[in-house]
C-alpha cells in the first residue's frame, strides 16, 4: 500500500471516531437516552407511569407492625385517575388512605402524587412482618387504576432506616386521644347528710302499735282496779 493510501486510511478512522465521540457527547447522561433504568423499580403502562416503587417494612425485620408501599405516581392522560386498589404478593390488599383523611386517592391529568411520607396519602400493609421476610428482595405490587386497570411492578423490599426512614410506617398519621371518661370529682347525685325520708320520735307512741299507752291510760286502770 502506497504512503498516500495509507494517510488516507487513517484519516478515515479518525473521522469516524470524531463522529462517535460527538454522538456520545450528545446523547449527555440522560436514562432515557442511555437506556439506563433507575436505581428503584420502575413501570409505564398507557398515561400511568410508576417510578421509586418500594414496600418498606419496620426498621428492625423481626418488629411487629405495619409495612407501607411507598411510590411515586405520574398520569401523563388528560382525565385524572384513581387508584382503585394496591395488592401485595402475599400480603393481600393494603389500606389506602387520602392525604386529607377520607376520599379516594387521586392522580390528577398532568400531574403526580407521591404515596407515602408526611402530608401524602398512605398505602398501609397490616401483616408487615410476612413482607419484611423479603426484606433485601423484590414484591410484585399491583395497582388497579379507574382507567388503565392493572399495573404490575417489582418494589424492592427495604427497612424504614436512613433515606426510607420518612416514608417508612413510622411517618403514619397517629389517630387523635380519646377524650379521659373518668370522672373529676364528686358524682352530683350523691346524696348529702340524713335522707327526707327518715321517721322522727314524733311519730312514736300512736294509736295501734302494741305495748305502747300513755302513762295517763296505766294510772286510770290501777285505780279501777282498788275500788
Amino acid at each position: 500500500m502506497s504512503r498516500s493510501l495509507r494517510r488516507g486510511a487513517l484519516a478515515a478512522v479518525a473521522i469516524v471516531f470524531s463522529i462517535a465521540s460527538l454522538s456520545a457527547c450528545a446523547a449527555g447522561m440522560q436514562a432515557e437516552t442511555l437506556k439506563v433504568k433507575p436505581d428503584n423499580a420502575a413501570v409505564t403502562v398507557d398515561e400511568i407511569k410508576i417510578q421509586n416503587a418500594l414496600v418498606i417494612t419496620q426498621p428492625k425485620t423481626d418488629a411487629e407492625g405495619p409495612a407501607v408501599v411507598s411510590a411515586t405516581v405520574f398520569n401523563t392522560g388528560s382525565t385524572e385517575q384513581t387508584i382503585e386498589s394496591i395488592t401485595v404478593a402475599g400480603a393481600g390488599e393494603v389500606k389506602l388512605t387520602a392525604a386529607e383523611g377520607s376520599g379516594p386517592v387521586t392522580v390528577p391529568a398532568q400531574g403526580s402524587i407521591i404515596l407515602g411520607g408526611a402530608g401524602n396519602p398512605a398505602a398501609v400493609i397490616d401483616n408487615g412482618p410476612e413482607v419484611a421476610k423479603n426484606t433485601g428482595g423484590v414484591q410484585e405490587v399491583v395497582f388497579r387504576f379507574s382507567e388503565t386497570g392493572d399495573v404490575k411492578v417489582q418494589a424492592l423490599v427495604v427497612p424504614a432506616t436512613s433515606y426510607f426512614e420518612g416514608y417508612g410506617p413510622s411517618s403514619l398519621p397517629k389517630p387523635p386521644a380519646e377524650p379521659s371518661t373518668k370522672p373529676s370529682g364528686s358524682p352530683s347525685g350523691t346524696p348529702s347528710g340524713t335522707p327526707s325520708g327518715t321517721p322522727s320520735q314524733s311519730a312514736t307512741g300512736q294509736a295501734g302499735d302494741p305495748g305502747e299507752g300513755t302513762p295517763s291510760d296505766s294510772a286510770s286502770a290501777s285505780q279501777s282496779a282498788s275500788h
